[in-house]
């Protein structure tokens, strides 16, 4: 199976090095928006071209991996390269999903390729997860808490505030919630009491900290709702504390069942992750082979995690599947 990516910030790195770990693929070429001449790959003999070149490699790849962002690149990017690829990328912002599916849907099937919106962990594996709680758990609730770990938007956000030198975010669950949701309480939680935001910024040499700290707590949008504590730090703390991409979360699905609906039952569902792009690469990487496995049945169109079968995913046969896994 030859991959190509399209972009190579953390999440197309992450594509590259996850690339490494599966025998079934190879990875073809890297396309970027820069200099081509100013990408050093890790993978020795890849090559890298300008996104100009992209229609010249239609036969050469069997699914390109798209690693831009959801705000303007994906939009105009998974419908225009469906015209020559099967494609995949994680779009996440989540109230456009529907819009974004019907316009990739539509070029997708006019040229006969398999097209991957919204996967990763969320959307995506968490995706799955409240699909499977609520099927099973008919009478019930869902729950997702995200954290601990960094929101790469929330410290964009936090970045852009005037003094500020450097920013990150941390997403933090509430223990007191979880708890509750765990004891199968069913509680009804506003946003202030799922999550906290905690901040550590590094300020400029003479700006002022209380205005910096009032600007990101009242930030709307983005803290104004949530309960949010800001750390000033060193450079040096900084790079030594949070320099990595680490995230997470939980799913729950709790239900009731029997006649009398007497019986509680509580589903959970986590993720703990050193590295948020590389795991959502490694997701990625997953439902890119079974898209590419879609399109050698002839299949066409948009999908999302919801329409593929498990055992696309797994490299081995349902042979081996049902002898080991089953």
């Amino acid at each position: 199976m030859k991959l190509g990516i399209l972009g190579y910030g953390n999440l197309g790195r992450g594509v590259e090095s996850a690339i490494r770990q599966n025998d079934d693929m190879e990875l073809v070429c890297i396309f970027t928006r820069r200099d081509p001449a100013s990408l050093h790959p890790a993978t020795e003999g890849v090559a890298v071209y300008s996104v100009d070149e992209i229609p010249n490699m239609q036969g050469k790849i069997d699914v390109l991996v798209l690693c831009g962002g959801s705000a303007t690149d994906l939009p105009e990017q998974t419908p225009e390269y469906a015209k020559y690829f099967n494609v995949i990328d994680s779009f996440d912002t989540h109230a456009r999903i529907p819009e974004h599916f019907a316009n990739v849907d539509q070029t997708a099937k006019e040229h006969g390729h398999v097209a991957m919106i919204s996967c990763g962990w969320d959307p995506g594996m968490f995706s799955i997860m409240r699909l499977y709680g609520s099927a099973v758990l008919p009478e019930g609730n869902d729950y997702t808490f995200w954290g601990k770990g960094v929101s790469q938007g929330h410290s964009d956000a936090i970045r852009r505030v005037a003094g500020v030198k450097n920013g990150k975010q941390y997403t933090v669950p509430v223990e007191e919630a979880l708890s509750s949701v765990r004891n199968g309480e069913n509680p009804t939680l506003t946003t202030r009491q799922k999550h906290t935001r905690e901040c550590f910024v590094v300020a400029e040499e003479g700006a002022d900290l209380a205005r910096i700290e009032q600007e990101i707590k009242s930030m709307p949008n983005y803290f104004a709702d949530y309960d949010t504590t800001v750390h000033f730090i060193s450079e040096e703390e900084f790079m030594e504390k949070h320099a990595g991409i680490p995230h997470g979360g939980f799913v729950f699905r709790t239900g009731v069942t029997g006649l009398t609906t007497e019986h509680h039952h509580v589903i959970e569902y986590s993720l703990k992750l050193d590295s948020n792009p590389e795991f959502t690469s490694s997701v990625i990487l997953a439902f890119a082979r079974a898209i590419y496995r879609l399109s050698k049945e002839g299949v066409s169109g948009c999908k999302s995690v919801f329409d593929i079968a498990p055992a696309y995913l797994s490299p081995l046969s349902g042979e081996e599947l049902r002898a080991h896994l089953l």
